[in-house]
């Protein structure tokens, strides 16, 4: 009989590093050491929290990944309770080893233990395999969440917005100059 390689646990203080190592695709663009620091106030908030969680796969005692957990709404407007399971992510070495599917089972054991009937997540859109799984174990889409900087919707918001140029009607001009142009055209085409 075959024994998983697969266990999983509460996150610590100390997996700060690991989880800036798993979720670096996610989380701040900032150095290392910062990410490090991020992590550790993440995880002294999900430890402060009852409706988070941070649990860790290890493989053969070694780190395999993470998910956070989190007890919340749909949407802010859709108030049907969901566990979200945020970042389930598996470093590369452990991917095809059962790894995301115990982090994805911790997440249903959660729901079913609150009583919530759905599990959401997430995965970059870029990463085929991540959606890949995610279709595999039931996930469908529901929404599609789109990220610019707010500089770039800005000037983007401005260009939609251009005032008429005073005195400038040359759009209205152009307009009825090719309008004459195509009357001409079809003058002379049935004459």
């Amino acid at each position: 009989m075959s024994r998983s390689l697969v266990s999983l646990r509460a996150v610590t203080p100390e997996d700060a590093s690991h989880l800036a190592e798993v979720w670096a695709d996610v989380i701040r663009r900032i150095g290392p050491e910062d990410q490090v620091v991020d992590m550790a106030t993440v995880i002294a908030g999900v430890l402060g929290s009852e409706d988070q969680r941070i649990v860790v796969a290890e493989y053969d005692g070694h780190f395999a990944g993470a998910v956070h957990l989190e007890r919340t709404t749909m949407s802010a407007l859709n108030l049907e309770p969901v566990v979200r399971a945020l970042s389930p992510h598996v470093l590369a070495p452990f991917r095809r080893h059962g790894v995301g599917t115990a982090l994805m089972d911790a997440a249903v054991t959660w729901a079913e233990e609150l009583g919530i009937t759905h599990v959401a997540t997430a995965a970059v859109a870029g990463s085929r395999d991540a959606n890949r799984f995610m279709a595999r174990i039931a996930l469908g889409p529901y929404a599609v969440l789109r990220v610019a900087t707010t500089h770039a919707v800005r000037s983007r918001l401005s260009a939609h917005r251009r005032p008429v140029a005073a005195g400038g009607g040359r759009q209205l001009t152009q307009v009825l100059a090719a309008r004459r142009s195509l009357r001409r055209s079809r003058a002379g085409v049935e004459g």
